[in-house]
């Protein structure tokens, strides 16, 4: 990685304008449900605080679409930071304006402000210049943390950045997500193995083909597994399958590079995945009418596991079963302590995407990860090699020097 990160910025008596993501589930009583991604925002205004500067935080939640919708406010996010921080957050009803500037410019070293929502205005998923301006008027510097949202041109992660030329860098965990997802696609530790699984190949076609090229080994699991064996000529029963999807599929299994893909060689299937009443392990290319594959089968669970002890770098994106409902979920659960025991053995081991996150999360194995991105669709993209607005804009390391 190329660009500034907060370590190049003096911080000392500056007010740093920082683009975190706090996109944060709430219960019923609008309370912070799920802390996570607040966390993972924390060693960055800790080392803005520590280096004796001020914190401006915007961020969005949810889809109010452009318009005041309180039910997406960030004030019960305000008072979930000040728990997690351990010290006051201010917090303003807007995130421009007089009201927003004069709390900005109220702040001491040490403070800390959040900002309404930004998506309450229109202007902030359009990208606009004049509302980037308005937000530049907040802070000294510009840092970026949010990695979750780097693949969007909005705002406050792309049009921002060019308000504060020579000024503008990555946070903590931006440099973080961008050196072990860049690593792992530039310079692997090798044996390589890539997992990718969830429910539609759809998502996930260009990444397929890119990983094809890079890794020694890829893994397919979860509902995804179907479109594929349908592809191959296989019967999948009643299995999830994207129809319209079966000749891009075919495509894959006919690129080079298709010797490195492995599809489980069984399955766990059932007639009805609610009750789960029976269960039944069959071939993943021969289940009968009536039956839909839900998890890997025993033969695939010691394959999956095997290539990943086997590895030195694993990156691993979507769940291989259904692993929100047992016996569904012992793929999963297997493929996540595999991983762990090769993270303790000094292997890379990386996981993304919000369902895997969760699985871990459940499993209680998230802390036993390399790394474990915050950003689904941003991770996503950067696989396939797409460039993300939120790290172009940044500024290049030479520029800021």
């Amino acid at each position: 990685m190329n660009k500034l990160t907060i370590d190049d910025l003096d911080l000392n008596g500056r007010r740093v304008l920082v683009r975190v993501d706090f996109n944060v589930p709430l219960d019923e009583g609008g309370r912070v449900r799920d802390p996570t991604r607040i966390l993972a925002a924390l060693p960055t205004i800790r080392r803005i605080l520590d280096s004796g500067g001020s914190a401006v935080l915007m961020s969005h939640l949810g889809r109010p679409k452009g318009k005041r919708d309180m039910s997406f406010s960030l004030s019960p996010v305000a008072d979930a930071l000040e728990d997690e921080l351990g010290r006051s957050v201010k917090f303003t009803d807007d995130c421009i304006g007089q009201e927003a500037e004069a709390a900005a410019g109220s702040l001491q070293p040490g403070d800390v402000l959040l900002l309404e929502n930004l998506r309450f205005h229109p202007e902030e998923e359009a990208d606009d210049p004049g509302f980037a301006e308005a937000l530049a008027r907040l802070g000294d510097l510009y840092v970026n943390d949010a990695f979750g949202t780097a693949h969007r041109a909005h705002a406050s992660t792309h049009a921002l950045a060019h308000s504060f030329p020579g000024k503008a860098a990555a946070g903590c965990l931006m440099e973080k997500e961008l050196r072990y997802l860049g690593a792992a696609l530039a310079d692997p530790e090798r044996p390589f193995v890539a997992i990718i699984g969830g429910a539609k190949i759809s998502t996930k076609i260009e990444v397929l083909r890119r990983l094809l090229r890079l890794v020694d080994s890829l893994l397919i699991g979860g509902g995804m597994t179907y479109t594929l064996v349908k592809a191959r000529g296989g019967r999948i029963g009643d299995s999830l399958c994207e129809e319209d999807k079966l000749s891009v599929a075919g495509e894959i299994l006919s690129l080079p590079e298709a010797d490195r893909l492995r599809l489980p060689i069984d399955s766990v299937a059932a007639q009805d995945p609610e009750a789960a009443a029976e269960t039944r392990v069959f071939p993943s290319d021969d289940i009968p009418d009536g039956w839909r594959g839900l998890d890997i089968g025993p033969v695939a669970r010691g394959e999956f596991v095997a290539a990943v002890s086997e590895a030195r770098t694993v990156l691993w994106n979507g769940p291989v079963g259904l692993f929100e409902r047992s016996p569904f979920d012992v793929g999963t659960r297997d493929v996540a302590e595999a991983m762990a025991e090769l993270t303790r053995r000094g292997g890379v081991t990386i996981v993304g995407g919000g369902d895997s996150v969760a699985a871990l999360n459940i499993f209680g194995l998230a802390d036993r990860m390399s790394h474990v991105s915050t950003g689904g669709g941003a991770s996503l993209e950067f696989l396939e090699g797409k460039p993300l607005p939120g790290v172009e804009a940044l500024t290049d390391r030479e520029e800021g020097q």
